[in-house]
């Protein structure tokens, strides 16, 4: 489970959370966050384990976490999941649109010649959009 708490600037303190896992002793917090090295975790009296770091906003990271047994464990609270090389998925800690000043997730703000400053360009599973007064409008191209 993931707490995302803002802090000053484009910075988030974030609490990465996980259940007892029965037979294992020590639990490691490892992603691109920090550079795939074993941030150890806190065992709780409830046998949960937790880690605080404090990250950057405005992108997304990939993470997961070991224990001493050699074995990886995703979290099942993240934001979302992503295939690996080796055949099963990490986890996704999702601050991309979070710590970003000035536009919403997904939208750059563009200014064509002839056209009008302030109008948004969004990207997403459907292609480019282009914001308009009626709304969306789905891109055509040629």
């Amino acid at each position: 489970m993931l707490h995302k708490k803002p802090l000053e600037g484009k910075r988030f303190q974030v609490t990465f959370t996980m259940p007892p896992i029965p037979g294992v002793e020590t639990l490691h917090l490892c992603g691109e966050f920090n550079g795939w090295s074993d941030t150890p975790m806190k065992r709780e009296e409830d046998g949960s384990w937790s880690a605080t770091l404090s990250v950057d906003g405005g992108k997304s990271y990939v993470f997961r976490y070991r224990d001493n047994l050699g074995a990886w464990h995703n979290d099942w609270g993240a934001d979302a999941y992503v295939p690996n090389q080796f055949g099963s998925e990490n986890s996704v800690l999702d601050l991309a649109a979070q710590g970003v000043t000035g536009d919403s997730r997904g939208q750059e703000k563009t200014r064509r010649s002839g056209g009008q400053a302030g109008h948004t360009r969004q990207t997403g599973p459907a292609g480019p959009r282009k914001q308009t007064a009626r709304g969306p409008q789905k891109r055509r191209w040629g």
